[in-house]
C-alpha cells in the first residue's frame, strides 16, 4: 500500500463548509458515520451546519480543548478529508474516525496515510493503550484498511446503524499500544 503525503491541519470555518456539503452526499454520509433514525447526515463531535457559526468560545471548547482531536486532512495544500480521534482518557484509549470528503480520491491511499498518522498520534504522541474503531458492516472497504493496520475484531454492535430503510450491524475493531510496536519492528513477524 502506497501512503500518499497528507497534513494534518486545525479544523477552519471553510472546513467545516465543505465537511457539511461532503456529507449531505448520501454515500459520502454512509461511509463516514451513516445518518441518524431521522435522516440527518450523523456527525461525531459537532454539528457542521451549526459549527460555521460558532463563537470563538465554542469554537475554543469543540476544536481546541476537547477530547476529540478533530483535523482536518489536507494534501497539496486542498481540503480533503477530516479525521477524529475521540479520547478518554480514563481508558486510555481512543476511537478513531476519518472521511476522505472527495469521493475522486477514494482508494488512493489517503485514507491509509491519515490513518496512519492519527495511530501514531495516539500511540505515541497522547500515550493512548488501545485505538478502536467502529465501522457499519457494509463498509467493507473501511474494515480492509483496519485489518491491514492490525486491527482485530473485538465485537459486532447489533443492528446499531440506519441504512436505506433498515438496521444493520457494526464492527468494532481494535488495536493495543503492544500490537502496533511489533507492527513497526522489522525484526518482528508481519502482521
Amino acid at each position: 500500500m502506497t501512503l500518499q503525503s497528507i497534513e494534518l491541519r486545525p479544523v477552519s470555518k471553510e472546513d467545516v463548509a465543505r465537511i457539511l456539503d461532503w456529507i449531505t452526499d448520501n454515500q459520502v454520509a454512509d461511509a463516514w458515520f451513516g445518518r441518524y433514525s431521522y435522516g440527518n447526515p450523523a456527525h461525531l463531535a459537532y454539528d457542521p451546519s451549526k459549527a460555521k457559526s460558532f463563537s470563538k468560545k465554542k469554537w475554543k471548547e469543540v476544536f481546541e480543548e476537547s477530547d476529540h482531536k478533530i483535523f482536518s486532512i489536507y494534501t497539496k495544500n486542498e481540503h480533503i478529508g477530516e479525521a477524529h480521534l475521540a479520547v478518554d482518557e480514563a481508558l486510555g484509549d481512543g476511537q478513531l474516525s476519518l472521511l476522505i470528503g472527495r469521493k475522486d480520491l477514494w482508494h488512493k491511499g489517503y485514507g491509509s496515510a491519515a490513518t496512519a498518522e492519527l495511530i501514531s498520534l495516539g500511540f505515541e504522541t497522547i500515550g493512548l493503550f488501545r485505538i478502536w474503531v467502529d465501522v457499519p458492516e457494509y463498509n467493507s472497504s473501511a474494515i480492509s484498511l483496519f485489518k491491514h493496520f492490525g486491527f482485530v475484531h473485538e465485537g459486532t454492535l447489533r443492528q446499531s446503524r440506519p441504512h436505506k430503510g433498515a438496521r444493520l450491524d457494526s464492527v468494532v475493531m481494535g488495536i493495543l499500544k503492544s500490537e502496533y510496536r511489533g507492527q513497526s519492528d522489522p525484526t518482528l513477524s508481519s502482521v
